[in-house]
C-alpha cells in the first residue's frame, strides 16, 4: 500500500514475512525511495528518526504487533572503551584501515560470500550474486565510503564496512569479515574504529543499525556504553539493556497513516 503526505516523499509498506531476528514473529517495513537532488537531506532527516538506508531506499520496521527493532547509535564524546574493548583493539592492531569510494571488487565479494556461508547461510542475502553485491555497494545517492581492513603482514582483506557519512555521524550500513577470524571480534573492532573515525572528524554519533532485545545476533550492540535508542519518537539513553522492554499497545502499533503523518520531513521544495 502507498501512503503519502502532500508534496512529500511517498511511503510504502512491505508485505509481512518471517522475522529474521525473533522466532515466531512477523516483520513489516515502512519505506520510501531515496533519489534525486535532495537525497542527502532526506537521508539525514530520516536517519535521525530511526530509518536506515539500503541502496536507494530508506526503511524503518513497522511491524503490526511488535516493536522490538530499535535504531541504535553511540555518543562518540561520551564513549569509554571497556576492558573487553581494549583487548579487541590490541588483538587487531595489525590491521590497516583504508577508506575508498563505494566501488565493489571481486575480493570483497569473495569475503562477503564466505561470511554469509558461515554466519547467515539461510538469511535473505544468502543468494546474492556478484551483480547484486555490486548494486548494494555502489548504488548510493548519498556520501558513502567503503572501509576496508587489511592484514599488514599478509595484505589479505580481513573485514569491510559500507559506511554513510551523515551530517551528524557515521552510519554503518553493512559490515562483514573473515569468519575464520571470529576470535578477533572483528565486528566489535569495526565499531570501535568507526568511533575513532567519527571522533577525528568531529562527528557526534556512530549509527549501528537496529538493536533487537532478545536476539542473540544483536546482543553485541548493547555492550557499548553511551548507547542511545530511538524509542517513542525520540532518542533515549539506554542505561540497562537487560531490563529494557519495548511495550506494544494491546491493539497493536500505531496505524501506518498515523506513523507517516508523524514523520518530520525537511523542506525539500525550498532547497536548491
Amino acid at each position: 500500500m502507498r501512503h503519502s503526505l502532500p508534496l512529500a516523499p511517498q511511503f510504502y509498506v512491505t508485505a509481512p514475512q518471517p522475522c529474521p531476528y525473533l522466532d515466531g514473529k512477523v516483520e513489516r517495513k515502512l519505506f520510501t525511495a531515496l533519489q534525486g537532488d535532495h537525497a542527502v537531506v532526506l537521508n539525514d532527516a530520516l536517519s535521525h528518526q530511526g530509518f536506515r538506508r539500503s541502496q536507494n531506499v530508506l526503511y524503518r520496521p513497522s511491524c503490526a504487533e511488535c516493536a522490538a527493532c530499535l535504531s541504535a547509535r553511540i555518543r562518540v564524546a561520551d564513549f569509554k572503551p571497556r576492558r573487553s574493548h581494549k583487548r579487541v583493539l590490541r588483538k587487531n592492531k595489525y590491521l590497516k584501515r583504508e577508506a575508498t569510494s563505494p566501488w565493489a571488487t571481486e575480493v570483497q565479494f569473495e569475503l562477503f560470500r564466505t561470511y554469509l556461508a558461515a554466519r547467515h547461510a539461510t538469511g535473505g542475502m544468502a543468494d546474492m550474486d556478484v551483480f547484486e553485491f555490486a548494486s548494494m555497494v555502489e548504488e548510493t545517492p548519498v556520501r558513502s565510503r567503503v572501509v576496508e581492513y587489511h592484514d599488514t603482514v599478509s595484505t589479505d582483506l580481513s573485514a569491510v564496512c559500507l559506511t554513510d557519512v551523515l551530517e551528524d555521524g557515521l552510519s554503518m550500513v553493512y559490515s562483514f569479515f573473515n569468519p575464520e577470524l571470529e576470535k578477533s571480534s572483528l565486528g566489535t573492532y569495526m565499531i570501535l574504529d568507526h568511533i575513532e573515525i567519527a571522533r577525528e572528524a568531529g562527528l557526534p554519533y556512530v549509527y549501528l543499525g537496529y538493536w533487537v532485545p532478545g536476539s542473540p545476533k544483536m546482543s553485541y550492540k548493547a555492550k557499548f556504553n553511551a548507547l542511545e535508542i530511538y524509542h517513542g519518537g525520540e532518542w533515549q539513553t539506554l542505561d540497562a539493556p537487560d531490563d529494557f522492554k519495548a511495550d506494544v499497545p494491546a491493539h497493536g502499533n500505531v496505524p501506518i497513516p498515523e506513523q507517516v503523518a508523524a514523520i518530520s520531513l525537511p523542506d525539500l521544495l525550498n532547497r536548491k
